[in-house]
């Protein structure tokens, strides 16, 4: 990884946004307040896991795992993706529902309005730097496209935890708001479920995303194009017959070529053409950590 700085900052924004709503929360019993503080410790908890599995895909490969613990980071976020659904989500929907029969009415407006501008605030301090991260890793690469074909879900999760955490301070806002207007409690209400809805279908992008990564995604049809042209330029090779990769990581690929060499070549002209075209391959695509190349029929 390149980079963990917004996941260290959203953490820390995280826990002080949910400190901020929950002490609010216990002074107005807003329900939607409650919801918004459950996010935020979702959110944290998330931050964590991610952390954890950053630096537990970095373990070198060893003998239990010749292929390296790349794929912990996709686990991880697969977790991480489930816990949005099932403790922010499922969470702040049950949270909407209890109240439906027995709102609580919230007389504290300042208490309300002063945690949501603090709030506002550092999720802009914290979907700014995620949204730097994703923009340096995505490049020119179109917004929802380079959602899907991320390799690095650490990056979408604490991006869209964020876009997530931006639309329920808006709902929040609108449900205090116009409880207040109204002096009907039952906006807050709607607020926590809306709220508790938007996380779960965020959730679903996110899991299914990470099962993806986890189960093996291959390196883009342009790349493999360029890989194959690279081995066939060559002169021993005829032609690369079957080609296969799957990222093992966000910055490590694995991949085998299936190559048709020349007839007339000896096992150590064949041996020198694989380093050839390893080395060749590995400077152009840097990603490309383990390369194996089978000579065929």
């Amino acid at each position: 990884m390149k980079s963990k700085a917004f996941i260290y900052i959203s953490l820390a924004v995280d826990l002080i946004i949910a400190a901020s709503k929950f002490t609010a929360a216990a002074f107005t019993g807003s329900s939607s307040m409650v919801s918004e503080g459950i996010h935020s410790i979702i959110d944290a908890i998330s931050q964590l896991l991610l952390i954890w599995g950053i630096k537990t895909s970095a373990r070198k490969p060893d003998l239990t795992r010749p292929f390296g613990y790349g794929k912990e980071l996709y686990f991880w976020s697969f977790i991480v993706s489930l816990l949005i659904f099932v403790m922010g989500g499922c969470v702040s929907v049950y949270q909407g529902i209890i109240h439906i029969n027995s709102p609580n009415p919230d007389s504290n407006q300042g208490w309300d309005y002063a945690v949501l501008g603090i709030a506002f605030i550092f999720t802009a301090i914290s979907l700014n730097a995620a949204k730097k991260e994703f923009n340096r890793e995505r490049g020119k690469i179109y917004f929802w496209k380079a959602i899907i074909q991320t390799k690095n879900p650490s990056t979408i999760i604490v991006l869209l935890g964020d876009v997530g955490d931006m639309l329920g301070l808006i709902i929040a806002f609108a449900g205090v708001f116009l409880g207040h207007l109204y002096r009907n409690p039952y906006y807050d209400v709607a607020a926590s479920i809306v709220i508790g809805v938007i996380m779960i279908a965020i959730s679903a992008l996110l899991v299914r995303e990470s099962k993806s990564l986890l189960l093996g995604e291959s390196t883009s049809r342009t790349t493999l194009k360029k890989i194959i042209l690279l081995a066939q330029a060559d002169d021993a090779v005829i032609k690369v017959k079957k080609h296969f990769s799957t990222y093992m990581s966000p910055e490590e690929v694995l991949l085998q070529l299936n190559t048709v060499f020349k007839d007339n070549l000896t096992t150590r002209q064949i041996t020198d053409a694989i380093e050839r075209i390893t080395k060749a391959i590995q400077t152009d695509f840097p990603r490309i950590k383990q390369i194996f190349i089978e000579p065929v029929k």
